[in-house]
C-alpha cells in the first residue's frame, strides 16, 4: 500500500535546506502534531467522554471558557514543555507566559498558540481548531518574557493551523510555501495531501459578521454594499457571503476555493478600548503567514499585518485576508 509524504519526513527534508540544521526544528513540529491529535480525538468524541459545554471560568479576555479551551491547552503545555524544543510558551487562554520548570532543558523555539479557535461552536458540532506561531528564543536567556515573544510576523519561522472538521487537516508554511495534510486515523499520520496551495487573485466569495453592519466604518459598508449589489452594482458580478464564526474554519475555505474574511475595526469595539476583535500573536500573524505563502494577502485595513510591532501578546487587531485583489481594493477604500 502506497502511504505517501508524512508530515515528519516532510519536515526532515524542509530542514535538511538549512545548513547547521539540528533536527531540533523538526521535533518541535512533532510535539505540535502530537497535540493536534489529541485534541482531534477530543473534539471528535465529544459528548462520549464529557468534554462538551461552559468551564465556569473566563481567560485573560475575559471570554466564557468552554471545557475544551482549558484541556487543549493543557494537552499543548504538556506536549509541548519537556521535549527540549522550546524556552517558552504563550497562549491565547493563559494571562502571561508560562515559563518551564528550573530543571527542565530549554529549546531554540518559542511557541505562541491558540488551543481552540472557534471554541463557540462545539457545542454544536460546528469545525474548530488550533493556531500555533513559532518564533526563534533569544539566545543565554532562561526565562524569556513577554517583551521576547513581541517580535512582527515577518520573524516567525513556522505558522500553522489544524483544523478539526469531517476530517482533520493540518496546515502549515515554514516560509517555502503552504501545504496541507490530513490525518490518517488508522495508522495516525499526517499526510501530505495539497502541496503549495494558492489563493485565486480574485473571488465572488466574502465572509463577514453582517449583525454589525451598523457599527462599521465606511470602507467596510462601501466594499461590502458594492458586493451586495451583485451583477447590478459598480462590480458587476455576483457575490456568495459565508460566516463561520471559526477563524481556522474561514481560513481554511479561503485556501481552498479563495475568497475573503473580514473582522474589521468598528465602533462598538472602539468603544470597549480595543484595537479590533482578533489577537495579532495568536491568530493575524500566523494566519497572515500562512495565507500569504499561498500568494494571498492580510491587511488591518490601513497596513500589511506582518509589518506590525507588537505592543502585547493579548493585543487585538482588525484583519482583512485572503484573495489578494480583494484584500487589496479593501486597503485602498480605506487609503
Amino acid at each position: 500500500m502506497y502511504i505517501g509524504t508524512t508530515l515528519t519526513n516532510f519536515i526532515i527534508e524542509t530542514q535538511r535546506q538549512f545548513e547547521g540544521a539540528t533536527g531540533e526544528f523538526t521535533g518541535l513540529l512533532n510535539d505540535i502534531a502530537v497535540a493536534c491529535k489529541k485534541i482531534s480525538d477530543l473534539v471528535n468524541k465529544g459528548d462520549l467522554v464529557g468534554v462538551l459545554g461552559t468551564a465556569g471560568s473566563e481567560n485573560v479576555q475575559g471570554e466564557q471558557q468552554k471545557k475544551l479551551d482549558v484541556i487543549s491547552n493543557d494537552i499543548f503545555i504538556e506536549a509541548l514543555a519537556h521535549n527540549g524544543h522550546v524556552a517558552a510558551l504563550a497562549s491565547e487562554e493563559m494571562d502571561d507566559v508560562y515559563h518551564l520548570s528550573d530543571e527542565a532543558h530549554r529549546g531554540k523555539y518559542l511557541v505562541l498558540f491558540d488551543p481552540l479557535d472557534g471554541s463557540s461552536n462545539i457545542d454544536v458540532n460546528v469545525s474548530v481548531g488550533t493556531i500555533f506561531s513559532v518564533l526563534k528564543a533569544p539566545a543565554g536567556i532562561k526565562n524569556p518574557r513577554k517583551e521576547d515573544f513581541l517580535k512582527p510576523g515577518t520573524e516567525q519561522v513556522a505558522a500553522g493551523y489544524c483544523v478539526y472538521g469531517p476530517s482533520t487537516m493540518m496546515v502549515l508554511t515554514t516560509g517555502k510555501g503552504t501545504n496541507m495534510f490530513t490525518l490518517d486515523r488508522d495508522f495516525g499520520e499526517f499526510l501530505l495531501t495539497h502541496s503549495h496551495v494558492q489563493i485565486p487573485e480574485d473571488t465572488q466569495e466574502f465572509a463577514i459578521n453582517a449583525s454589525n453592519m451598523r457599527f462599521w466604518e465606511p470602507p467596510v459598508k462601501r466594499y461590502i454594499d458594492e458586493c451586495l449589489q451583485g451583477k447590478d452594482g459598480p462590480r458587476g458580478k455576483d457575490f456568495n457571503m459565508r460566516w463561520i464564526a471559526s477563524m481556522v474554519a474561514e481560513v481554511h475555505r479561503i485556501l481552498t476555493r479563495g475568497g475573503v474574511f473580514m473582522y474589521p475595526l468598528d465602533s462598538k469595539i472602539k468603544a470597549k478600548g480595543q484595537g479590533g476583535k482578533l489577537r495579532l500573536m495568536y491568530e493575524a500573524n500566523p494566519m497572515a503567514f500562512i495565507v500569504e505563502q499561498a500568494g494571498g494577502a492580510c491587511t488591518t485595513g490601513r497596513e500589511r499585518m506582518m509589518t506590525l510591532s507588537p505592543e502585547d501578546i493579548h493585543q487585538r487587531v482588525p484583519v482583512v485576508l485572503g484573495s489578494r485583489n480583494e484584500v487589496e481594493r479593501v486597503s485602498e477604500y480605506h487609503r
